[in-house]
């Protein structure tokens, strides 16, 4: 009997002889995920604090299918009205140490994973629908502005504007973290959001490029910058008590489960560039279809083991659901995995809170650290003795059945200018849906950090605000005055 090939998180494998490339003699993807995975795994095979989300929490669940989504994906986990698929979820701050407070004005990681018959599929995402960048080669970068300064040890609210003012596609997230959105309440009180631009097909070999929003069924709610002040002092741990608490209590959590579904073809002829990650799609475009509800309804027992080595990437991914042309998703395939190889090593797939809990995984890789830690799901499995593919000794089989239709490309390998996107419109569309109130809040808080950079910092970052919005541009130019 032999069994089907698959990726450490359990997804089946449908050719693994032949790398993706552009073209039958073009360059190789860097999207070719399972590529990297065999290669950088293969570096480790001879024998620490998250670089970012350091700090986070976590709990187990469930989500539930309310709507059949078969004539889009052929993945399991969104067919069949009434279907439960066990998850685990963490949420997290962006830029803070494991020691920092929960209550900082930062972005929030949300991370899904889905344990479903085909392997493990993770919703990397965070609180908020975009991103401050649009390619990934800017990462390190914007990461080391938003970290401590290397010769004061501070953080540096210099680095951060000047990179910013130097870097306009960030102003829609900007516009975002600095309004009342700013500082969830609890992680029960924010929704979370795929933000890149996914890919699904169906069984006629049909692609769709998709978004992913969960939408919390607990309401909004945010704290102001004296509260979070207050609240930092008091309990710099209050949305992990709070989460933890809880689901302790029985009232679980849960977020609807919406989806944005683009056909493919749709991406062409589109006004905003559907894979920049720094846009939204508008609503009245492609309007939101509900697939589920995630709840989450147990803790975890141990949170070193289930919480603090659980190891999401955008790379698992799942028969019915792809990646996209999107350059930060591209980047975060392969980063996100990697981060965890070097944090935790390079089996961290045989953990228990990692391994597949519904499939099982069948693959070549061999050594590395905790090689041999059995997944406590599927018992006591036994490897063969044959560590390569393909071979005639019963190994495990590619299954072409699940491969993703081909991607039409077209245009000149190239390193294409990120400035030459629209930066602004969303920006101010965002700002003008505020009331006077929240104007107000925003421009105060952006002059709290923004009044203590160089002149010409603040005159940057004056030029894109009135870009966006004239009355934008007045209001925080009015904070920073006061504040002179």
């Amino acid at each position: 009997m032999t069994h089907r090939l698959t990726a450490q998180n359990g997804a089946p494998i449908s050719d693994d002889q032949n790398s993706l490339t552009a073209g039958a003699r073009g360059p190789v993807a860097l999207q070719d995920w399972h590529l990297i995975e065999k290669l950088a795994h293969f570096n480790r095979e001879r024998i620490p604090e998250r670089v970012v989300h350091a700090k986070g929490s976590g709990a187990y669940g469930t989500f539930t299918v309310t709507n059949d989504l078969s004539q889009y994906t052929i993945a399991d986990h969104f067919q069949q009205v009434g279907k439960q698929t066990e998850v685990v979820v963490r949420f997290s701050t962006v830029g803070g140490e494991a020691g920092s407070a929960d209550a900082e004005r930062d972005p929030r990681g949300f991370a899904v994973r889905f344990y479903t018959k085909n392997g493990n599929h993770d919703v990397v995402g965070n609180n908020t629908p975009v991103f401050f960048l649009r390619d990934g080669i800017k990462f390190p970068d914007f990461i080391h502005t938003q970290k401590r300064n290397p010769a004061t040890n501070l953080k540096d609210p210099q680095a951060m504007w000047d990179f910013w003012s130097l870097n306009p596609e960030a102003l829609h997230q900007v516009t975002i973290l600095m309004s009342d959105r700013g500082i969830p309440a609890s992680y029960r009180h924010m929704n979370g959001y795929g933000s890149h631009t996914f890919s699904m097909w169906n069984n006629n070999g049909e692609r769709f490029w998709v978004k992913f929003h969960f939408k919390t069924q607990q309401g909004i709610q945010n704290l102001s910058n004296e509260q979070a002040d207050k609240l930092k002092g008091i309990d710099p741990d209050h949305a992990q008590r709070d989460l933890y608490g809880s689901i302790q209590d029985g009232d679980s959590p849960r977020w609807t489960l919406y989806l944005q579904i683009m056909p493919e073809l749709d991406a062409e002829k589109y006004d905003i560039n559907p894979f920049d990650l720094t846009k939204v799609w508008p609503h009245k475009d492609y309007p939101l279809i509900e697939a589920g509800v995630l709840e989450l309804n147990r803790n975890a027992e141990n949170y070193f083991n289930e919480i603090e080595q659980a190891a999401f990437a955008p790379s698992n991914l799942v028969p019915g659901v792809g990646a996209s042309p999107d350059k930060m998703l591209q980047a975060r395939l392969f980063a996100y995995a990697d981060a965890q190889r070097y944090r935790i090593g390079a089996n961290y797939n045989q953990l228990p809170v990692n391994c597949p809990h519904a499939s099982q995984a069948n693959h070549y890789q061999r050594a590395g650290a905790f090689a041999g830690t059995a997944c406590p799901y599927h018992g006591d499995s036994k490897e063969s003795g044959v560590n390569y593919g393909p071979n005639t000794q019963g190994g495990p089989e590619q299954s072409a059945q699940y491969a993703e239709p081909p991607l039409r490309l077209s245009g000149d390998l190239d390193r294409y200018d990120r400035f030459a996107e629209e930066n602004f419109a969303q920006a101010g569309d965002l700002y003008r849906l505020m009331d006077e109130s929240q104007q107000q809040a925003l421009a105060d808080t952006i002059a709290a950090t923004l009044s203590q950079v160089t002149v010409e910092v603040q005159q940057r970052m004056l030029a894109q605000f009135a870009e966006a919005d004239a009355g934008y541009a007045e209001r925080v130019q009015q904070a920073i005055a006061k504040r002179s």
